[in-house]
């Protein structure tokens, strides 16, 4: 496997992007304790204010983007002090395992352990067990999504109060959205590069891109069971405007279902996860990008959950790119909306 992915170049790509994306470590921060633990095994970094406080603080734990492939605690190092900083918030950050050496689902399995280890542990850290939220980013969106439907029938844990979805990647059943169409080549995540992380994620390899892409992955049958939540028509109109041609139906290719089917599991596109799940869930807050690839994921989950009475604070940035968020304050340039976005993210926490 490693030897085919040498090969390709592809090892020496996500090497070198991983190099580029690791971030500078930083130095001591006044207002924080920071320190570097273990939660079930799972490298963790938590972050806690160092003002003391009449009664314990709300929890966040964060997973960080990357398409499950790049990102590290460095990574998203400014980000979870902020956070933690201007909601005055106790903040664990999870390096949990990256794909193509770690497949679906260690990532989700490392997010949910270290949740459940804080969840078990909170008053070590002054955390209020009724005001504990999920939040990431991009593929962390997508795993705290997963995370929360995990958690969302448990009796014998503390209740998640929220979870925070920011850009999140929720499904792999369409490819060709309006969003996916109107945004193909637009950085930082281009369409193909969606699929290509997605099957990283799943199956170490992307072979079957260019059939996941056109759509030839899915059955007919079950792409009529999930077009009820996937599908254009849940898309508000005006996010059609810019130019959206329907597209014809691609023939099924049944040996590269065989090799994807598990992108029908909730576990790995929380999208698809049935009613009886989504009614259960936390509040929650979902961020969209106008510019992004993923933009209709977070639109369909939105409606999904207000179908299903759950409370969703919605922010989209009209002027926003996916990634924006974890350009906060990095290398020493910031976008104006990338902090709109971020401080949008700590009001509603410090509704909670």
């Amino acid at each position: 496997q490693g030897r085919i992915l040498e090969k390709t170049g592809l090892c020496s790509q996500i090497t070198f992007g991983r190099y580029v994306r690791q971030g500078r470590k930083l130095g001591l921060d006044p207002k924080l304790f920071i320190q570097d633990l273990q939660f079930n095994e799972v490298p963790v970094r938590a972050y806690q204010p160092k003002a003391t406080l009449d009664g314990p603080r709300r929890g966040i734990l964060f997973f960080h983007g990357g398409g499950w492939v790049f990102g590290s605690l460095d990574t998203y190092e400014k980000v979870c002090r902020y956070l933690s900083r201007e909601s005055d918030s106790v903040v664990v950050s999870v390096q949990y395992r990256l794909a193509p050496e770690h497949r679906y689902p260690a990532a989700y399995e490392d997010c949910l352990n270290a949740t459940l280890h804080f969840l078990q542990h909170l008053e070590h850290y002054g955390v209020d067990p009724a005001r504990v939220t999920v939040c990431g980013d991009s593929a962390g969106g997508n795993l705290a999504a997963a995370v929360s439907q995990t958690l969302a029938g448990r009796s014998d844990l503390p209740r998640l109060r929220a979870q925070i979805l920011i850009y999140p990647g929720l499904q792999a059943l369409d490819f060709n959205l309006p969003s996916y169409q109107q945004n193909r080549g637009v950085p930082l995540l281009f369409r193909e590069r969606a699929a290509f992380f997605a099957l990283l994620y799943l199956n170490g390899d992307a072979v079957h891109m260019q059939e996941v892409l056109e759509g030839s992955h899915i059955p007919p049958d079950m792409r009529l069971k999930y077009r009820k939540w996937v599908s254009p028509d849940n898309i508000p109109e005006e996010f059609k405007v810019r130019g959206v041609k329907p597209l014809r139906p691609t023939d099924f290719i049944a040996e590269v279902y065989e090799t994807v089917k598990r992108f029908c599991e909730p576990n790995l596109c929380p999208l698809l996860a049935e009613d009886s799940v989504v009614h259960q869930l936390p509040e929650s807050f979902i961020l969209t990008c106008e510019y992004d690839v993923l933009r209709d994921d977070g639109l369909l989950y939105k409606k999904r959950l207000e179908d299903n009475g759950v409370r969703v604070t919605w922010y989209h940035l009209e002027d926003g790119f996916h990634g924006i968020i974890s350009l906060y304050d990095y290398c020493g340039f910031s976008f104006p909306s990338g902090k709109r976005g971020l401080d949008s993210v700590v009001n509603f926490l410090k509704s909670l």
